[in-house]
């Protein structure tokens, strides 16, 4: 299977967001509280998402997952609670979008990272997936997943 994959330049994209910990089982319905939870307060605020619900992994303990849960947002928002103004960082980024089951994604995840090297870049250990679309609403589809790499260019030897 080919996945799409392109680096391009992105600016810095402010969020709010909701950090946490916890076992990779507990995600799907975590995922679902905290986009309620931002949802409810940017109503509050009279403001929208700007983009697609992402979550940010930090690192890829499936016992111990650090990840950040939020929506991009048009400026740097208030926090209230646990809920936090955060950006995803600017610079250059790998980009795929995988369109298949949540747990079937790690092919695209190592495609992107070899896409990356290629073009002289290293990911900077941070992965965003964004979700595309809601696969339990009606018609059924697949999820659509953009995975988002921040990089870090590779140093060229003297």
């Amino acid at each position: 299977m080919s996945y799409p994959c392109e680096i391009k330049e992105q600016p810095a994209q402010p969020t709010l967001s909701i950090r946490t910990r916890l076992a990779v089982q507990a995600l799907p319905q975590l995922l679902g509280q905290s986009y309620g939870a931002i949802i409810q307060y940017l109503g509050q605020l009279g403001e929208q998402p700007t983009g697609m619900p992402f979550a940010a992994y930090f690192n890829m303990d499936m016992q111990d997952l650090d990840v950040e849960i939020g929506f991009p947002v048009s400026k740097r928002l208030p926090d209230q609670g646990n809920i936090k103004a955060s950006e995803i960082p600017g610079g250059h980024v790998a980009t795929c979008l995988y369109i298949g089951p949540y747990e079937a994604c790690s092919p695209a995840y190592e495609a992107l990272g070899q896409y990356a090297k290629e073009h002289g870049f290293t990911p900077t250990g941070v992965a965003y997936e964004f979700y595309l679309n809601d696969p339990s609403a009606e018609p059924k589809q697949e999820p659509q997943t953009l995975i988002l790499l921040p990089l870090t260019a590779e140093l060229q030897p003297a």
